[in-house]
Parts: structure tokens; sequence; C-alpha cells
């Protein structure tokens, strides 16, 4: 420890916010070393949207959200669906969920995200210009919907937004325009709304840049599934289920849907579910200048490598559990009217991870009831958007012993 503070770290999870919080770390000038199951970006970070949209950082824990999570139930092809299950710790999560879906959580939460949103894309650019060699790309997203009345919904989610503090830099579009900005968007789509100043990455490429970066800093990645994590007088102990023992001043635990698992024995109470999502790539045969987000279907769409990322679904499920191919002909169904130059039948990349989610919508992110051990998840959907503001904010606190006023309504112990 330099003076009472950590000279080395563990982060265990090597997704984008557990190797966001290892890169400024070793800013700070904290030796730090990797731990993940699977490796880098082996869970979520990999076939998200990689959306970098503080303009559309909603919380998930809206009355709305709520009624249609309750219809949802029985209907495996809705795109928020909560499989009829006897798992008492979903249903417990969910009674909690449903008593923060209320305006004055929702409202509490949308605030305590304003500082991640705010410094969200400065920390991207901190990163892109500082050795992970992946870009960052700008470009508005634009929003399409078949009817006014389906886009007013939007636009005042939006409002809401600029009511807590959120800036959104949007304009209308009507059909014509919309054409201009979404050349895929079919002619059932009849009107838009362009949201300014947002970002986008390849997610996989960004986290793999992320992670050669920290590992050109004098980290080692161990792919090894934790174990335990103990302390003794002096160190914190981290094990894995094959006898691998690393130990270090202070531990980080990033393990997005499975940090339940490593922090419960620590006070956190705070339960983290997995809100699953899926992703495919399909050839286009027209251009894709930015994002296309489809909110009456809530489908998010992507440029990705020459083709288009196309993500949706929110599926309460165990995080281990295999795909199911209806969420995915779900998904293809429901946006399949929309688009048109889209050649669904040569889908590839299926690829389904699970998002942490928390009851009342806001992350984990802070010291335990442990002293030198650290948590930081629960983003729910915005986790590739936050990561890199969350890393840099829990490095501040590991590094001088104070918390930083962003971070106090994420605090695990809460």
């Amino acid at each position: 420890m330099v003076g009472n503070w950590p000279r080395s770290v563990i982060v265990v999870g090597a997704g984008i916010v557990g190797l966001s919080t290892a890169w400024f770390l070793q800013e700070r000038g904290v030796q730090v070393d990797v731990v993940d199951r699977g490796g880098v970006a082996a869970g979520a970070s990999w076939g998200n949207a990689g959306w970098i949209a503080p303009g559309l950082a909603i919380p998930l824990n809206e009355p709305a959200v709520l009624r249609y999570g309750l219809r949802s139930v029985l209907n495996p092809a809705a795109p928020l669906h909560v499989p009829a299950s006897l798992d008492p710790g979903l249903w417990r999560f969910l009674a909690r969920f449903a008593a923060n879906s209320h305006w004055r959580s929702w409202t509490r939460a949308a605030r305590a995200n304003l500082p991640l949103n705010d410094e969200c894309i400065e920390a991207y650019e901190v990163l892109a210009a500082n050795g992970v060699a992946a870009p960052v790309v700008a470009a508005p997203i634009t929003a399409a919907f078949r009817t006014p009345r389906q886009a007013e919904s939007l636009l005042r989610e939006l409002r809401r937004l600029q009511t807590v503090g959120q800036r959104v830099d949007h304009t209308v579009l009507d059909g014509g325009r919309l054409a201009e900005h979404a050349p895929l968007a079919g002619e059932a789509l009849k009107v838009g709304v362009r949201i300014d100043g947002q970002r986008y990455v390849d997610p996989g490429a960004f986290v793999h840049a992320l992670g050669r970066a920290v590992m050109r800093r004098g980290a080692t990645v161990y792919a090894v599934e934790v174990d335990e994590v103990r302390t003794d007088d002096r160190k914190v102990i981290v094990r894995s289920a094959k006898g691998t023992v690393l130990s270090a001043d202070a531990v980080v635990l990033a393990t997005g849907a499975w940090l339940p698992r490593v922090a419960a024995q620590w006070g956190v109470r705070v339960p983290v579910r997995a809100g699953r999502g899926y992703s495919f790539t399909v050839p286009v045969d027209r251009p894709v200048p930015g994002p296309l987000y489809l909110p009456d279907v809530r489908v998010a769409c992507t440029p990705y490598q020459g083709a288009l990322r196309v993500a949706g679904t929110m599926e309460f499920r165990d995080p281990d559990a295999p795909g199911v191919p209806a969420r995915l002909e779900a998904i293809i169904a429901s946006a399949r009217p929309l688009l048109e130059g889209v050649r669904w039948e040569e889908h590839t990349d299926v690829w389904v991870g699970p998002r942490p989610v928390t009851p009342d919508g806001r992350p984990l992110i802070g010291v335990t009831a442990r002293p030198g051990i650290y948590v930081a998840g629960g983003h729910g959907m915005w986790g590739m958007a936050h990561g890199p503001a969350t890393g840099r904010l829990l490095a501040e606190q590991i590094t001088t012993g104070k918390q930083p006023a962003a971070l106090r309504e994420f605090d695990p112990l809460r």
C-alpha cells in the first residue's frame, strides 16, 4: 500500500467496466491484474449494440415498462419477456423492481445517471487517444416510428430527461427526411426523431483493444473462474476453482450479471439479475450512415463491419442458460416489416448476453462492507456507455479513499 491506498489491485471481470477500471487504476500508478472465467469481452460486452448514447440513457424502471412486463409474462415473443418460472429469487427481484417502478424512483435514477452521461463520451475519447486502438464514431441515433403518436411516446421520455437536467438535442423528421437519415427505413415508417451528439463503437473490438492496452501496461489477464474471495490482515486473496491463487491490496468485483455470487458475502444486498439481450449480424443492400432505433419493437440497429448489427429483447433468465431461438425469431419478425434492404435469412453471429439489472435503476459502484473490496456493476442496458466513466470514478475512489460525489447514489450498501 502507498500510504493507506492500494499499490496493487485485482479486477475480477474483463468486460468494459472491469477493464476500464483497470486502465484508469494504471493511470494512477497501480499495478493491476485481471481475472475472468471466459477472458476478455466474454459476457455482455461483446454482442451489444455499442451505443455511447447519453441522450437515450433512460432508466428501465418507469411505470410503463412495469405495465408492459406484466402483459408479457405469457408472451414469449414480447420484446420484454419474463418467463413463467418457479425461481423465487427472480420473483423477489421483480417485486422490488415493481416497488421502484414509479416516477419518484425513476427520477432519482435519471438524476443519478447525469454524471455518468456527462462523462461517458469524454472517457471513451481519453481511452481512444491514449493507446486503445479502436474507433469511437460520432453519429446521431435516428429513432423511427409508424405514426406521430408513437413518436410522441419517445419525445415525452426525452422531455422527462431534460426536466431532470439531461441535455438531449433532437429533431423531429418527416418521412422524406427520415429516409435521408435512415435509408433502411421502410415505407411503414413515417416519422423519425434524430438524437444528436451520440457515439457508437464496435463493442467487441473496442473491449479487446482495451484489454490489449491494459496488458501492454503490465497487467496479466487470467482466464479462470473465481471460486473464492477472502481477506487476511494485509491482503485480499482471490482463488480460482482450478487452484490459481492471486493476492493484492484490493479487489474490484466487476462480474456483471454474476455479481451477486461474489459480492453478497461483503454486504451487497441489492439484487442483480440478468436481463439478457440477443443480437445478430445481417448484410444490407443500402447504406447504414448511423445507428437506427425502432422503439416500438425495442430493436437497436448499428453499423457493424460493413453490415448491420441488430440487437433487442430483455429476457429475465439465468445468465448461463442457453439462448432461446424463439427470442431471435421474434426480433426478426418484429423488425422485418419496418426495414428494407436487409437480408434477414443470411444472419450470422447470433449472440445472447446477460445485462446486469438492478431493481431501482441504479448501478452498484464503490466499496463494500469490507475495506479493500469494491464492486462495479448493475448498469443494465447502459454498461457499454457508462463503463469507462465508471472505471475512472472508481479508480479515483480507490486511490484517494474519498467517494466522488457522482458515486453517492450508487453506493453498493444502500
